[in-house]
């Protein structure tokens, strides 16, 4: 495993938005399943919920609970055929390394401590590639010498 992907790298696979096209691409150069965190993938179908929540409260908000339904069936589906390989982590180290990157970093740059939780676990996979299209993360990742090649 080379990569990790953060939630934004995710969203982009399974739900089309101005940056797909990337994401498509990286997927289709990739050989080999790309490795995923429990936390990640908890992160991103608590977001694919709470997008559907806020569709059936207004409906100029989040996406309907088909197109939600739709994305978790996909997901779920990557992960049995290989496509995306849950990686085992060891959050005791993780969570030593966030708080590093925590006290070195989110004063100056104001991180979430999800973003500081991925760039954590990618640091501790030894991973030399970060895939996100968040701005702030991105700075993150190439701040602790990850590459962020989308």
């Amino acid at each position: 495993m080379n990569s990790f992907p953060d939630t934004s790298f995710l969203c982009a696979l399974y739900r089309t938005q101005v940056h797909s096209e990337k994401a498509d691409q990286f997927m289709a150069a990739m050989t080999g399943g790309l490795g995923v965190s429990s936390l990640l993938l908890l992160e991103f179908r608590q977001s694919l919920r709470l997008q559907i929540r806020l569709h059936l409260n207004d409906r100029s908000k989040g996406f309907t609970q088909l197109q939600g339904q739709q994305m978790l069936k996909e997901l779920q589906s990557d992960l049995n055929a290989g496509i995306l390989t849950p990686m085992p982590v060891d959050w005791s180290a993780v969570h030593q390394r966030a708080e590093s990157l925590s006290s070195a970093h989110t004063l100056a740059a104001g991180h979430r401590l999800a973003d500081i939780l991925h760039v954590a676990t990618a640091l501790h996979l030894g991973v030399a590639k970060f895939l996100t299209f968040d701005t702030n993360q991105r700075q993150l990742a190439t701040a602790e010498g990850l590459v962020v090649p989308v």
